[in-house]
């Protein structure tokens, strides 16, 4: 007896041979190392055994501008851009001159490197922080922010955001309790109700529920053991209620680590919470840190600093300001700076480090081909002032309102949101299952638009021209409008 297949799933094994015809060395290579190579990319964001013959990365041989050139031959307009570093697309002239240039000199690790001060001072004029120092990711700047806040207070607990994301060290790889997700779930379907008889009887409970926060922490995943929870609090962000707890706990509160625009959650860009958690931070004493990965020298040559208008105690940056190579920076207020080296003396007198240093190393630290492209991207974005990021800002923007138009005229239930250049599905104001997340993806890759599996949206960069803009926009319409087609988003 034969058994027939429902249209969605016909529809997906289609879509799936068609796929991987397009791109089988990529394929083949992924098969070729999995048994040696332990790699995540492997799996996507997370393995899902309807669509397993997917599960691996588009092997890339070459990049250059907007564009990637995959093992297999295809070229496609990449809207990943090395997951937010790359603000002038791949290669840009000016970064590629000073590697080389650099190259020439020698990579001379452990000893001080030549142009570090300069480097130091260029973002200090960027962002407005008075001392400097690097390291080599994301993940380390931020182990180191919260040490040095940590030393300066004398206190052990942070504070973070539930879906914010601080790197994957264990003491910011912690969730809130299941309990309060689902809290949070039952006040978006009130609030969804709103306008309704319904819901303005449901008005009370929804208010009990925001106002009802438990800011317990458990581990995000396995290998995390319990007791790295136990020094942290975990809050929702941009709720008014997660001030009060702040001050609740506020004897026992060293740093609050927040990520001003969340990657996960882009549509939320909460000012005046921010502005409400700086002054509160502020009074207690309590160490504001941001995590600029994202956000710094994206919207704006100052970040979301000079965004939003909130200036952090120490804030950490990553992903541009290295050009493309391993570079992260922690910057802040002098008081808290100096427990790295002991703070200011000099040469000829009795003056000597008045602070007391907390432990920070790193072999890598200062590598010279990644100061030399820090120096030309940071040269790069003083010459071009505001001009630039609000040209590619308004890029962004128009993309999104282009974007929304179109799928608004054709009822479909997605809307998209930016902040700068960085553009994503508002997942809090569109109908989209996992799944059908998942396959838009592989969809754009199929259409000549790279991005991860799983991912919501994409940047832009200097790079990409007018033409590229149009296709990344056609090809997410095309996709969305195939799924709906087939089932697998709902009209």
């Amino acid at each position: 007896m034969t058994t027939t297949k429902n249209p969605p799933q016909q529809y997906l094994e289609t879509f799936i041979q068609k796929y991987t015809q397009r791109t089988q060395t990529s394929k083949n290579l992924a098969q070729k190392h999995r048994q040696i190579l332990a790699d995540k990319t492997s799996i996507g964001i997370k393995f899902t055994p309807e669509i397993k013959e997917l599960c691996y990365p588009i092997a890339v041989e070459k990049s250059n501008g907007s564009r990637l050139w995959d093992i297999d031959g295809n070229e496609y307009i990449d809207i990943l851009m090395g997951l937010g570093t790359n603000l002038f697309g791949h290669n840009p002239p000016f970064i590629q001159t000073a590697i080389t240039e650099q190259l020439q000199r020698g990579m001379h690790i452990g000893v001080q490197n030549t142009i570090a001060g300069e480097v130091a001072q260029l973002i200090s004029e960027l962002t407005g922080a008075e001392r400097v120092t690097f390291s080599n990711t994301g993940t380390e700047a931020v182990m180191t922010a919260v040490r040095i806040a940590r030393a300066a207070t004398k206190r052990s607990k942070i504070v973070i955001f539930t879906n914010s994301y601080h790197g994957h060290f264990d003491a910011v790889l912690v969730r809130a309790t299941m309990t309060e997700y689902a809290k949070k779930a039952a006040r978006r379907v009130m609030a969804a109700k709103s306008g309704s008889f319904l819901g303005r009887l449901l008005q009370p409970i929804q208010a009990g529920l925001a106002a009802n926060l438990n800011p317990k922490a458990v581990p995000a995943a396995p290998g995390i053991p319990p007791s790295a929870a136990d020094d942290v609090l975990i809050l929702e962000y941009g709720n008014e209620h997660s001030l009060n707890l702040i001050r609740k706990h506020r004897q026992e509160i060293a740093a609050v680590l927040v990520e001003p625009v969340q990657s996960r959650f882009p549509e939320l860009q909460p000012r005046e919470f921010l502005q409400h958690l700086r002054q509160i931070t502020q009074e207690l004493g309590i160490v504001l840190i941001f995590d600029e990965m994202v956000t710094g020298f994206r919207i704006h040559s100052g970040g979301a600093q000079a965004y939003f208008g909130v200036k952090a105690d120490i804030a950490t940056y990553s992903k541009i300001v290295g050009g493309g190579l391993p570079l992260s920076v922690i910057a802040g207020k002098a008081s808290y700076m100096n427990y790295i080296d002991g703070g200011q003396w000099q040469f000829g007198d009795d003056s000597a480090p008045q602070v007391p240093t907390t432990f920070f190393a790193g072999t890598f630290c200062k590598h010279p081909l990644a100061l030399a492209a820090a120096h030309a991207t940071l040269q790069h974005l003083k010459t071009s002032g505001i001009a630039l990021h609000q040209a590619l800002n308004e890029r962004t923007t128009q993309l999104v309102s282009n974007l929304n138009a179109d799928l608004a005229q054709q009822n479909i239930a997605i809307k998209f949101t930016s902040f700068g250049s960085f553009f994503a599905v508002a997942t809090s104001q569109s109908a989209v299952p996992p799944m059908a997340m998942n396959l838009l993806s592989y969809h754009l890759i199929e259409k000549g638009i790279h991005l991860r599996q799983g991912d919501k949206g994409g940047f832009l960069s200097t790079a990409h021209t007018d033409e590229d803009i149009n296709l990344i926009k056609k090809a997410f319409i095309e996709s969305i409008k195939e799924l709906q087609t087939q089932g697998f988003i709902n009209n």
